[in-house]
């Protein structure tokens, strides 16, 4: 259990690595902390910087979710080890040491553990998310259909521990996107790149 702890550690470190934060640093844009929506993720800036710094962001995002888990998944096939990495991962983006536990809301980093734990896990999140984006035209709520629905993907690939760690990622994901779920309701949610 020791070696899964001290993954898990190393992930959540990784995943603690702000990449929409350093971009718009690097790229002399506002801190997406305090400008836009005020979440450090890459549809923030979108909204505040563009195509390119969102790219940016949402490749930095998705690798530290995917390079911990593919490591561990190099090395290990230990099931319950790759899981704990992760959610460390996960948790890093979330609640980042670095920059005072102010995080994204972890959607490109739960892609990349998706893509870490199999291909197909991470292709399938992609082509849900893509469906409900194409059709809500609302970022988040395409985020939210995806990983509310991915567990059935491990379901059917008989792999229950990566469908509890998925349940457990699309937990955190409805608690991060609690305001946008208002916004939803309220029919106030801002679509794809806008303001």
């Amino acid at each position: 259990m020791l070696p899964a702890l001290v993954a898990s550690v190393l992930a959540y470190f990784i995943g603690s690595i702000s990449a929409a934060i350093l971009v718009c640093r690097a790229l002399g844009l506002p801190d997406p902390r305090t400008d836009g929506s005020g979440n450090p993720g890459a549809t923030n800036v979108l909204r505040i910087g563009g195509k390119k710094p969102a790219a940016m962001t949402l490749a930095g995002d998705l690798l530290k979710g995917l390079i911990p888990v593919a490591i561990a998944n190099l090395f290990s096939d230990n099931t319950v080890l790759i899981a704990l990495v992760g959610l460390g991962a996960l948790l890093g983006h979330l609640y980042p040491i670095f920059f005072n536990f102010e995080g994204g809301k972890g959607v490109a980093t739960a892609f990349g553990v998706m893509f870490g734990l199999h291909p197909l896990a991470g292709i399938v999140a992609a082509l849900l998310w893509g469906a409900s984006a194409f059709i809500f035209k609302r970022s988040s709520l395409a985020a939210l259909i995806a990983f509310s629905l991915l567990p059935l993907y491990w379901f059917w690939a008989q792999e229950p521990r990566y469908a509890i760690l998925s349940v457990m990622i699309a937990g955190f994901l409805y608690y991060t996107h609690r305001s946008n779920i208002q916004r939803l309701i309220d029919g106030t949610e801002p679509k794809i790149g806008k303001r």
